[in-house]
């Protein structure tokens, strides 16, 4: 709807292959002319990114959060996207966050007792970020 709205056409939708879709799911796309692209049979990783985003949004976020209608719920996600890219740390990334590279530890002990950290909170408190006083 919003896409319509925006003069802009879904070409593509890609699922999976579970049994939660309907053979009328598909043909209600294929008549508004959008191509369902089936993910590879056994390839449990092929989803895994995105289900591991949405599990992460919806426990440190919307579970904490009311949405009351369609522009706050965007909001809330802009602001949980920025604060996961830029702030959030990730194991994987050895507690860097994607596009802020993991600051250099403090090794000089004067440094370590006397840190000054401040907390930013967003999204109604929901989030905090952490960072070093300059």
């Amino acid at each position: 709807m919003d896409l319509e709205d925006a003069g802009v056409k879904a070409r593509f939708l890609i699922r999976d292959r579970g049994a939660k879709y309907p053979g009328l799911f598909d043909a209600l796309l294929a008549d508004a002319e959008i191509q369902t692209v089936l993910t590879g049979v056994r390839m449990p990783r092929m989803n895994s990114i995105i289900k591991r985003w949405v599990q992460s949004c919806r426990h440190e976020l919307l579970d904490r959060t009311l949405v009351w209608n369609e522009a706050r719920l965007r909001h809330t996600l802009r602001g949980y996207e920025a604060h996961y890219n830029r702030h959030r740390a990730h194991q994987a990334l050895g507690q860097a966050a994607p596009l802020r590279p993991a600051p250099d530890p403090i090794t000089e002990s004067e440094h370590i007792t006397h840190l000054d950290i401040r907390r930013r909170e967003r999204l109604e408190g929901n989030l905090h970020e952490y960072q070093y006083a300059a």
